[in-house]
């Protein structure tokens, strides 16, 4: 289902900049999404020209194929150029827990850490593990933490981390580049713990935040995944839209695809707002 939103939210289209939330292991769903978007073709292949199509995080835990939402991402972020085309993928904080239990829970079977633990707690899936090689670890941790697309930031975690980081995305990048190099657990349990923070766009000084946010990295809005829409949205019915809040600068992103049958959605971004919604049955224009 395809939905052209009005109002403030709705500009004219800028083509090819496509944005996904957290994927969690929702494969079929993932697919699903992509073809309506015109983005693969039936065999999972690149169909997307020129797109640039962003991935926000948290490919895995929770769903059931969090190794094949890794392969088809992978997938596509090579093949897209060939057709002159750009896939970014970013890390989310599921992918430092998987890579912590990875780390330290494989040397250490008595988990004194707590990182297996601490990913199982939040819906890892051993199947994942089994079925991911090291080509794929290595590709989880060069993961950058921020990314800029014309006008928008784009980023995981509706945090203030990334303010901790470094004062520029490459600083940032840098920077989380070095924590996944890191041999030290607090390094390790610090990181994860910190990028587990949401909502600090909906407190009080969400907005005063964002702007600082916007003034460090570049761009005039934000997108974010992380916190699911549902979490954010006051109406807090149906499946759940996009919702742009934070005096009009944050745009959350995380439509819950693991989380409900009838959830989920991905976004064509314009300069300045979203120019389409491509979702499921149920999924409603913004007002």
């Amino acid at each position: 289902m395809t939905v052209h939103l009005p109002g403030d939210l709705l500009h004219a289209p800028v083509e090819g900049l496509w944005v996904v939330g957290d994927v969690h292991g929702a494969l079929d769903k993932l697919r699903a999404l992509l073809r309506q978007a015109r983005l693969i073709d039936q065999g999972d292949r690149w169909a997307g020209g020129t797109s640039h199509l962003v991935f926000l995080g948290d490919y895995m835990d929770r769903g059931p194929d969090g190794a094949g939402v890794v392969r088809l991402v992978r997938s596509l972020e090579a093949s897209a150029p060939l057709a002159g085309g750009r896939v970014t993928a970013l890390l989310g904080n599921h992918e430092v827990m998987f890579l912590a239990a990875l780390r330290f829970a494989g040397h250490d079977p008595q988990d004194r850490y707590g990182f297996r633990e601490y990913w199982l707690a939040n819906g890892g899936q051993p199947r994942d593990t089994a079925r991911l090689d090291a080509d794929d670890h290595a590709w989880l941790a060069a993961r950058p933490g921020l990314a800029r697309a014309g006008r928008w930031l784009l980023m995981h975690a509706d945090s203030s981390l990334y303010l901790r980081l470094g004062g520029s995305v490459e600083a940032v990048n840098a920077h989380v580049a070095r924590l996944l190099q890191s041999d030290a657990p607090e390094v390790w349990g610090h990181f994860a713990n910190a990028f587990a923070d949401r909502l600090a766009f909906a407190e009080p000084r969400g907005e005063d935040l964002a702007r600082r946010l916007l003034r460090s990295f570049g761009g005039e809005r934000l997108a974010h995944g992380h916190t699911p829409v549902s979490l954010l949205d006051e109406s807090g019915s149906g499946p759940g839209l996009p919702v742009l809040y934070a005096g009009h600068l944050c745009l959350a992103l995380d439509g819950g695809l693991a989380y409900r049958e009838d959830a989920g959605f991905l976004v064509r971004l314009s300069d300045r707002g979203v120019a389409e919604i491509v979702g499921y049955a149920g999924t409603g224009a913004l007002g």
